[in-house]
Parts: structure tokens; C-alpha cells; sequence
């Protein structure tokens, strides 16, 4: 009786104990959040004007793809102000509701979010002015919520809690939906110690993700395998910077990643482009691995297959399935899993340095 009333007590114990130890990291964890979102915020909304006073070239890195005629000509009409901001046109392939034809006819529309109030207040302000240098009667652009294509242009690295983050982009895309996904990834795991520095969180670099752990979070999450488009080394400019990140590397690259239909089929496929991308007549370049000329049959692996098939692409390509299997068979390519830093080593990128020496 003395043992049973002693084990109670002990498991009540543990119990308890565990209950408080979880309590406390919760807290922990909220009070790191909490404090990375007031740093990232003054950081990107008092001290950095432009992107010039970044301390690396991660804003710099562009993709190696030459940009349709159509996204450089509207890039010419966006005010210079919002230019300075915003280093990066993210370009994607006909969607609905992000760049595509239907933008261009007054039918589109376009979505913005950021965790700053500064940079949404300094999009806001131009509203007027690109709704009357496009010819809209009235607005197409809002500042929340849903969509097609969900566009992260190098926030992520920025986000304590990656997890709820690209989870609730999961949540707001449509099955076929897209995100198209630029970041800052690190050569492995970074140390916990670079979470305590508020200049390496505002740069990016304490809460860069091992690009192997995207793979996996993305999955987990229930995307497919990430379809990697571009990478380039970031070169770190800052002598403070590169003594205190040591031998982590840093690279940036940018990947597709599609919402699939649960119970989509996955097989191997013969599938022939038909031209029908905008800017893409000839030849589309889906990623850094799929490269379809038109009227040219190619056979790719079942989750490619499943993606032409399930998206927006649908349309742009003829598919013939080359052999049936279950809807939960999926195939994951070796391709998939190029690093940014194995592809910026494959197209020999240099990128340029800066000369600044920074703050």
C-alpha cells in the first residue's frame, strides 16, 4: 500500500514536472518570437532605407533565367521609392491571381503581406499611383489574406516559427496552388548561439534554415518535394559578420513548391509543352532540372507528372501517363534535392561583393 501511495505521489510529481518544464518553454519560445519580431521589425522598418544597407548580397542574388519582356517592361513602371524597398521581382508563370494575363486585362488580383506596418504603409502609399500607370478604374491590390500562388521573397529566414508560418500557407493556397519561395539557407543546422545576436536575425543568417530541413518541413507540412529554380552563394562583406558565423555558409535559392490534390495520382508520364506560357513561346524553364522545348515530348518522373497535371500548367502541356499505380505512390527525383549551393557551384556563379564595410 506504502509503494502504490509512494509511486502515486512520484507520477504525480512527474507529471506536474513535465506540465511546468513544458509551460516554461512554451513561454520561452513565445517570449523569442516575441522578441525576434520586434528586432526584425525595427531592423527592416527604421534602419534599413534600402536594400544597399543589407550587410550581405542575399537581396542581390537573381535568378538565372532572363526575365520576360513583359515583367521588365511593368518593373519600369513601378515607382522608384517602392524599387529601393523591394530588391526582388519574384516572376511566375501565368497565375491567376499574382503576374499573368489576367492582371494585365483588369481581372486579377494582387495580394501583400508583411509583418512590418512600415512596409505595408510604404506600399500603400503607391497605390494610386500604379492603379492610374496600369489603367486600372480602381484598385487590384489589397494587403491580406488568400490566394493561388502564395510569393515569400527572403522573410521566412526571419520567422522564429517557420513551421506556423509556411503551414498557414499551406492553409490559404487552393489544391494546385503555388508557392514560389525564395530564401537564405544556411550549409547546416546554425548554432543556437546566432539566435541571441539581433544584427544576424535581421540579416537573416541566425534563422536561415539547413536547406535539407526545408525539404523535410515542407513535406511534413504536406507540399511536394521543393522544385529548386535558382541558387547563388551569398557572400558575407562584413568582417564582424564572418568572424561571428565562422564555417556556416550561406546561400540563396529559390524553389516551387505546389499544394497537390490528396488523392492525386502519381505516375511517370510522356508530356509535350505546347508554347502556351506567356514570354515562353519556345522553351519553358519550370525549375533548374525540367527545361521543355515546344512540341517536344519528354518523360518525367510521377511528381512532375502530377504537377503539370494538377495545376495551373494543366493547360500548357498534352499528358499521357505511362503506367498506372496507386493514388498514394509517389516518386521523389534525386534532382529534387539540388542544394542552392550545389547549383550556384554547378552554373559557377560569382556573385559580386560589396565594397561597403557596413555598420
Amino acid at each position: 500500500m506504502l509503494y502504490s501511495v509512494r509511486f502515486a505521489f512520484m507520477n504525480y510529481y512527474a507529471t506536474t514536472f513535465l506540465r511546468t518544464l513544458a509551460v516554461r518553454r512554451k513561454v520561452q519560445t513565445l517570449s523569442m518570437s516575441s522578441a525576434v519580431h520586434e528586432n526584425v521589425k525595427n531592423y527592416y522598418g527604421s534602419r534599413l532605407e534600402t536594400s544597399d544597407d543589407i550587410q550581405t548580397n542575399a537581396a542581390c542574388s537573381m535568378s538565372s533565367r532572363t526575365l520576360p519582356k513583359s515583367a521588365c517592361e511593368a518593373l519600369k513602371q513601378v515607382h522608384p521609392d517602392v524599387c529601393k524597398r523591394y530588391s526582388i521581382l519574384a516572376v511566375v508563370d501565368q497565375a491567376e491571381t499574382a503576374t499573368s494575363k489576367a492582371n494585365w486585362w483588369g481581372r486579377g488580383q494582387v495580394i501583400g503581406l508583411d509583418m512590418t506596418d512600415e512596409m505595408i504603409v510604404a506600399s500603400q502609399k503607391y497605390v494610386q499611383y500604379h492603379q492610374e500607370k496600369f489603367g486600372y478604374s480602381k484598385p487590384n491590390t489589397v494587403f491580406n489574406n488568400f490566394l493561388d500562388v502564395v510569393v515569400s521573397n527572403c522573410v521566412i529566414c526571419l520567422c522564429p516559427d517557420k513551421r506556423t508560418v509556411i503551414s498557414e500557407a499551406y492553409k490559404v493556397l487552393k489544391e494546385g496552388g503555388e508557392l514560389y519561395y525564395s530564401d537564405m539557407y544556411a550549409s547546416k543546422a546554425v548554432p543556437d548561439s546566432f539566435k541571441e545576436d539581433p544584427v544576424l536575425w535581421g540579416e537573416g543568417m541566425a534563422g536561415a534554415l539547413y536547406w535539407r530541413d526545408l525539404i523535410t518541413l515542407m513535406k511534413d507540412i504536406g507540399f511536394s518535394t521543393p522544385h529548386l529554380v535558382a541558387g547563388s552563394h551569398i557572400v558575407v562583406h562584413n568582417p564582424e559578420l564572418q568572424r561571428k558565423t565562422g564555417d556556416v555558409k550561406y546561400a540563396s535559392g529559390t524553389y516551387r513548391i505546389f499544394k497537390l490534390p490528396q488523392n492525386s495520382i502519381k505516375t511517370k508520364a510522356l508530356v509535350t509543352y505546347k508554347g502556351t506560357v506567356p514570354d515562353c513561346a519556345e522553351c519553358f524553364e519550370f525549375d533548374a532540372s525540367h527545361y521543355f522545348k515546344t512540341n517536344v515530348p519528354v518523360e518525367v518522373g510521377a511528381e512532375m507528372a502530377a504537377i503539370l497535371q494538377n495545376t495551373r500548367f494543366s493547360m500548357d502541356f498534352n499528358i499521357s501517363m505511362l503506367e498506372t499505380t496507386g493514388p498514394n505512390q509517389s516518386s521523389t527525383p534525386q534532382y529534387c534535392y539540388l542544394s542552392p549551393f550545389l547549383l550556384a557551384d554547378k552554373l559557377g556563379s560569382s556573385v559580386k561583393q560589396c565594397s561597403k564595410t557596413g555598420h
